[in-house]
C-alpha cells in the first residue's frame, strides 16, 4: 500500500487528507481493522518510536499510552506489585501477565483520565491477555509488529468492528532527513537520532550527591526516552520503570514541573488504603470509578462526597482524604527520577520536584542560574546529572 486516503485531517473541515510515502514506496504500515485517521496516524508513529527506544535501551518489552501527540503514560514490562495491580484495575483478569502486558498495564494505568480515547503502542507482539486489558478501555487503537490470532480476533470485535489495529514494519528505518509544511512553507531537518543509552549522560554531575543506582539510571532513560516524544516544554516523573507524571506542551518549565508532580502525586495517592477501598456501587463506568478517584482525591471531594451526590458512586459514604493525610502520604513516595526536555532556569523546579519524592534529576543543563539549581539540590541531597542534550519535540 503505497496511499492510504483517510476520512479528514485534524478536524472535519481539513480535506482532502492522506498519508503516502513521498518516494513512492509502500507505506511501512498495515491496517488490520478499523479505519484510522490523521491524529490516530500521528499518535501511532510517534508512540512507536517512543516504544522502539525503550525496548532497544532497556531490554524489556514497552509499551506507551498516547493522547494528542504526546505520551499519557509510558512503562517497560518491569513485575507489578499486587498494590499496582490492584490500583491499575488489572487484577482480574484470569490469564497471566505477560511482559508486554504488564508494560502497557502500567502505561494505560499511570495516568488514567489523560488515557481516556487513548492510541497505544507495543514494542512487542500484542498477545490475548495484552488484547483482554485494552478490550475493556476506552481507545481508539494500537499499533504493534504483530499480534497473535487470539489479540488479532478480541481487538477486531472491539467497537463493532471499527477499532483501528494497525501493524508496523519493525524493520521499516526512516530517511536521515524529515520535513514538514506550516502555511506553504517547508521545513526540513536531520531526524533526532541522538542516543539516550550511552553513560555519557552522567559524565557531568555538579551537585554533591553523585551516586546513580542502576534502576535511578533506567528510570532516567525511560523519561528522557519519554520526553523526546512528548511535545515541549515537558517534563517526565519516573519511577520503577514506569513514567507516573508527565507535563507536555506548557510554555513555562515551572509549570511542565507542577503539572507532572501533580500527576505523580495523584498516582501515588491512589495507592492510598483510603482510596483503594472506596466501596463503588456495583457495575459503575470505567470511566466514572476513574473520575470519581480523581475527585475524591482532590479538594473538590466534596463534589462526590456531599449528600445527594455520593449515592451515585458509593455505596455507603467514604470519609474524606484530608489534607495532613495526603501530605504525609505523599512524603513517602521516594527514589522518583525526573527528567526534562531543557535546562531548569531556576531552583523552583527542584524545590517542587522534591515535594514528589523526587531524587535523581537529568536535565540539559546551561542556565545562568544553574548555580542556583545545584544549590537547591544539594539542599535536598539529590543527585542531578548535566546531560547537555536538549529534546525539543513539535
Amino acid at each position: 500500500m503505497k496511499e492510504l486516503a483517510l476520512k479528514y485531517g485534524c478536524n472535519p473541515n481539513q480535506k482532502p487528507s492522506r498519508i503516502y510515502m513521498e518516494d513512492g514506496g509502500e507505506l511501512p504500515i498495515e491496517v488490520l481493522s478499523g479505519r484510522p485517521g490523521y491524529i490516530n496516524f500521528l499518535d501511532a508513529l510517534n508512540g512507536w518510536q517512543l516504544v522502539r527506544e525503550l525496548k532497544a535501551a532497556t531490554g524489556l518489552p514497552a509499551a506507551t499510552s498516547f493522547k494528542h501527540v504526546s505520551p499519557a503514560g509510558a512503562a517497560v514490562g518491569e513485575p507489578m506489585s499486587e498494590t499496582l495491580r490492584k490500583i491499575y484495575f488489572c487484577d482480574d483478569i484470569a490469564l497471566p501477565l505477560s511482559p508486554i502486558a504488564t508494560a502497557y498495564a502500567r502505561a494505560r494505568g499511570a495516568d488514567r483520565m489523560s488515557s481516556y480515547g487513548d492510541f497505544i503502542a507495543l514494542s512487542d507482539t500484542c498477545d490475548e491477555a495484552t488484547a483482554l486489558l485494552i478490550k475493556r478501555e476506552v481507545s481508539d487503537g494500537i499499533i504493534a509488529p504483530d499480534f497473535t490470532p487470539e489479540a488479532l480476533q478480541i481487538l477486531r470485535e472491539k467497537r463493532k468492528g471499527t477499532y483501528c489495529v494497525l501493524k508496523i514494519n519493525p524493520d521499516f528505518y526512516p530517511s536521515p532527513i524529515e520535513r514538514k509544511q506550516v502555511f506553504g512553507v517547508t521545513f526540513e531537518q536531520g531526524r533526532n537520532e541522538i542516543d539516550l543509552t550511552t553513560g555519557e549522560l552522567f559524565s557531568h554531575i555538579p551537585t554533591e550527591n553523585k551516586d546513580f543506582p542502576a534502576a535511578a539510571r533506567r528510570d532516567l532513560m525511560i523519561a528522557l526516552i519519554t520526553l523526546k516524544y512528548t511535545q515541549s516544554n515537558s517534563v517526565c516523573y519516573v519511577k520503577d520503570g514506569q513514567a507516573i507524571g508527565i507535563g507536555a506542551g506548557q510554555q513555562s518549565r515551572i509549570h511542565c514541573t507542577r503539572l507532572a508532580g501533580q500527576k505523580a502525586d495523584i498516582w501515588w495517592l491512589r495507592q492510598h488504603p483510603k482510596v483503594m477501598n472506596l466501596p463503588f456501587v456495583p457495575n459503575i463506568r470505567r470511566a466514572d470509578r476513574d473520575n470519581t478517584i480523581d475527585i475524591y482525591i482532590s479538594d473538590d471531594c466534596n463534589d462526590v462526597l456531599a449528600e445527594g451526590l455520593w449515592q451515585h458512586f458509593f455505596t455507603e459514604r467514604p470519609q474524606p482524604l484530608t489534607n495532613e493525610e495526603r501530605k504525609e502520604w505523599i512524603a513517602q513516595n521516594t527514589g522518583v527520577s525526573l527528567g526534562s526536555d531543557a535546562f531548569f532556569p531556576f531552583g523552583d523546579n527542584i524545590e517542587r520536584a522534591h515535594r514528589s519524592g523526587v531524587q535523581y534529576v537529568a536535565q540539559a543543563g546551561g542556565s545562568v542560574r544553574d548555580d542556583h539549581v545545584i544549590e537547591t539540590c544539594n539542599k535536598y541531597n539529590i543527585a542531578m546529572a548535566f546531560t547537555g542534550i536538549r529534546l525539543f519535540h513539535h
